[in-house]
């Protein structure tokens, strides 16, 4: 134990949200690093050997591009690690980026991960990280990170209720005294709302579009209640003929191809608040209900929220990285690590 200390001392202790979308880090007492794409391109041989060419930022601008032999890899899906040896290999890039290299002492990491992994998940992202140079790793749960982030004070024991829409899931828990009271979790997330808008796009105009395109279309025009003033856009892709073409896509068309998805979600928040302990629902009420995650930033989903649920709604500050500062603070916080992880 005292040796742990000592180490610590000098070793430089790394936060990292390992998300779907991005995997952001940061080291004690400086914040954030790294913020970049979980993408991976990989160029493999005719005998199946593979060879790293990119990662992050880089490899993102490859995604739907490269010839056959090359392959942009998303190595976590749905926030589960997909490809292991990836995934290795993308948190080992990024440690040497961010570590000092003629430091002898291995940093220690806590990586942030969906409610619910099973314990096979939860060793197999702690070798990721280990072979990848880790001294120790601490696992915390995204949606607490989240709502440590968004300054909920987390160890008080009074209900908070928190809904982290990420890139692969949708996570809604409720916190108290350093814990999850509940949390359920849906594949209602950022992906989803991508694939919905690739769907409708080639169902309703005969036009194929990919994942970034989609992406954009849902940053650009998305909604999820209708507006006074509908928003319009220009979409390219290529239509059933195998001909380029462009079409003018509506923030209602938009809406509509999303909107099974918000009523998912809906529904998820609904589960949990009725499965909520008294005391903690009355908590729930007065302190309304935070979102957090990329998918909070779509048009009116707060709104939308609100009048569904009937409880207030806001966006917190900055919620794209609302993991990633919870997970910094609990770096930087020995008391609010000691009560999160019981040490």
């Amino acid at each position: 134990m005292f040796l742990n200390k000592i180490i610590g001392l000098f070793s430089k202790d790394i936060a990292m949200d390992l998300g779907t979308a991005n995997i952001v880090i940061c080291i004690k007492d400086k914040g954030i690093v790294v913020n970049e794409p979980a993408v991976v391109a990989v160029q493999e041989d005719r005998f199946g050997k593979r060879k790293i060419l990119a990662v992050g930022q880089e490899a993102k601008q490859m995604l739907g591009k490269t010839p056959p032999n090359i392959k942009a890899v998303k190595p976590i899906q749905g926030g589960v690690i997909s490809d292991f040896e990836i995934t290795e290999i993308m948190i080992k890039h990024f440690i040497n980026k961010i570590h000092n290299r003629k430091s002898f002492i291995k940093p220690r990491i806590i990586i942030c991960v969906p409610f619910g992994v099973t314990p096979v998940e939860r060793n197999a992202v702690k070798d990721s990280a280990i072979n990848a140079g880790a001294r120790d790793v601490i696992l915390i749960e995204e949606p607490m990170a989240a709502a440590i982030g968004t300054g909920i004070p987390v160890s008080d024991p009074e209900g908070h209720l928190i809904v982290d829409i990420g890139a692969g899931t949708t996570e809604v828990a409720v916190t108290s005294l350093g814990g999850l009271v509940i949390c359920k979790t849906s594949r209602a997330a950022g992906d989803k709302f991508d694939e919905a808008i690739m769907n409708y796009v080639r169902q309703n105009y005969n036009l194929y579009i990919g994942q970034k395109a989609a992406e954009q279309i849902k940053i650009d025009i998305g909604t999820a209640v209708k507006l006074e003033q509908e928003l319009k856009m220009k979409v390219k892709g290529r239509d059933n003929a195998g001909f380029l073409s462009t079409i003018e896509l509506s923030s209602e068309s938009v809406r509509m191809a999303m909107n099974e998805l918000f009523k998912e979600i809906v529904m998820v928040i609904k589960n949990v608040l009725e499965n909520i302990p008294p005391d903690l629902a009355a908590d729930a009420v007065d302190n309304g209900v935070i979102l957090t995650g990329g998918g909070s930033l779509i048009r009116g989903l707060d709104t939308y929220i609100a009048n569904a649920i009937k409880l207030p709604v806001k966006v917190s500050h900055d919620p794209l990285l609302a993991v990633a500062y919870g997970t910094n603070e609990v770096i930087n916080n020995t008391k609010l690590l000691k009560i999160i992880f019981n040490e």
